[in-house]
């Protein structure tokens, strides 16, 4: 079996990837069945666009102190093998989004989990949105927006007070970051055809970023944001640890 490890700069996923790989080799990343990701969530992040790149799934080991939501418990590193080959598969399609800064340049960036516009000064952000050609809010106020996926639903978007949503659900989540206005509105839920549309307002007064995976694209104008189906990056995951489990069961933690 082929696998190519990945790992974390955290002692503990240090110090199983020297096991592992002493174990089961470390193999090239293009000829590998299996991408293996070691630490925690910022470290799967990471390796699925890694394994994007050759079409390979994921399986990832938690050995961090952080939550790990996207990775399998660590229960020995003796079957790594067998466990690979009874996990179950979920396939992700990530976010994509073209942006425009003011001085007219162009971006183009993926996220599996969120794209975020966040205020970069002291100034709210103004932001226009607009969903399939029409305008749903002509001036939204406050720190900034974000749009989930299902699978990026219980992070950063919850913790903004948005709604967790099933694997399942067909949908896209678009959450206020410390909204001030409208007063009433905290997040939309959105069919996951939908393309959404960002203008900045007051760009040069309120400068405003874009946060999506890595790239980080300052300066924002406008963007735009849809769901890739084109891209497709798979996780792997031990019977009882499915993600769709996981993500119901996340709505009932307290």
């Amino acid at each position: 079996m082929n696998i190519f490890f990945t790992c974390s700069h955290s002692p503990l996923a240090q110090k199983a990837f020297v096991e592992l790989t002493r174990r089961y080799g470390q193999a090239e990343a293009s000829q590998a069945e299996y991408f293996v990701a070691i630490g925690g969530d910022g470290q799967v992040l990471t390796t699925l666009y890694e394994a994007l790149k050759y079409n390979k799934p994921v399986f990832a080991i938690r050995r961090t102190e952080s939550v790990g939501f996207l990775c399998n418990p660590v229960d020995g590193l003796d079957d790594l093998d067998q466990r690979l080959m009874r996990a179950q598969r979920v396939s992700l399609n990530p976010l994509r989004i073209e942006a425009e800064t003011t001085d007219g340049t162009t971006y183009s960036a993926m996220a599996i989990n969120e794209v975020s516009f966040l205020r970069e000064t002291p100034q709210a952000v103004r932001l226009r949105i607009v969903i399939d050609g029409t305008e749903r809010l002509a001036k939204f106020s406050g720190d900034g927006i974000l749009v989930s996926t299902p699978a990026g639903s219980t992070a950063y978007n919850h913790s903004c007070g948005g709604p967790i949503m099933p694997l399942t659900a067909n949908t896209l989540v678009m959450t206020a970051i410390c909204g001030f206005r409208p007063r009433g509105w905290s997040h939309a839920v959105l069919p996951q055809d939908s393309v959404i549309e960002v203008e900045v307002l007051e760009a040069e007064k309120r400068p405003t970023r874009i946060e999506a995976a890595v790239s980080v694209i300052r300066e924002a104008a406008k963007a735009k944001i849809w769901l890739d189906r084109t891209q497709k990056l798979t996780l792997l995951f031990d019977p009882d640890q499915h993600l769709g489990e996981r993500i119901i069961r996340e709505q009932f933690m307290l």
